[in-house]
């Protein structure tokens, strides 16, 4: 049974064939209409393939901006979270500054990765790559600036030799408390002074 043929009896009364078996002109050597030329089909087959290449590429840029930019919501909820965990030496904390530092470094080894998708030869990837940098970097500022909080840089050079004695750390709200409890102190003796001539 050739194709598009059909045959009486199966469920089907007629059928078209579509293959040119006859003798006639193509539809090549008959002259187009006037006004009507193939080369502007063509044309606009063209403009609509550029059209979507395009809208591709202006997709994949908008798309790569808002990859660079998801470090800063990542970079907000850590910086909570290092608020919440407070100042001093538990899991809690510590586990919160490592997390905090790891993810900006592994984030940071695939730069390459996490733009891949988006590689086009009409997407500029330079500016969407500089600024996942630069927050990454920040998020890994924000980490070691955590571990010098927390006491756990090595940043004075008792923490290098043991015949030092350590370095004493007075909070600040300690010496502004000290320094008003002096001078309501030397108001007072003030006032017992001028009692006493």
């Amino acid at each position: 049974m050739e194709k598009g043929k059909g045959v009486m009896g199966a469920g089907r009364r007629w059928a078209v064939d579509f293959s040119d078996n006859s003798t006639a002109p193509s539809s090549r050597d008959i002259p187009d209409p006037p006004g009507f030329t193939r080369a502007s089909v063509d044309q606009d087959d063209s403009a609509v393939s550029r059209q979507k290449k395009d809208a591709e590429a202006n997709w994949k840029a908008q798309k790569a901006w808002e990859v660079a930019q998801a470090p800063f919501k990542n970079l907000l909820m850590m910086g909570f979270m290092m608020w919440m965990a407070g100042s001093t030496v538990h899991l809690f904390s510590i586990g919160i500054t490592f997390s905090a530092l790891w993810q900006p470094i592994s984030a940071l080894q695939g730069v390459g990765k996490v733009f891949e998708p988006y590689k086009d030869n009409k997407v500029d990837l330079l500016g969407p790559k500089l600024l996942f940098i630069a927050l990454n970097l920040g998020g890994l500022a924000l980490g070691v600036w955590k571990l010098n909080t927390l006491g756990l840089l090595p940043t004075h050079a008792s923490d290098w030799v043991s015949s030092l004695s350590p370095a004493q750390v007075y909070p600040f709200f300690l010496f502004a408390s000290c320094k008003l409890n002096f001078q309501i102190l030397f108001q007072e003796l003030g006032k017992i002074q001028q009692l006493n001539f």
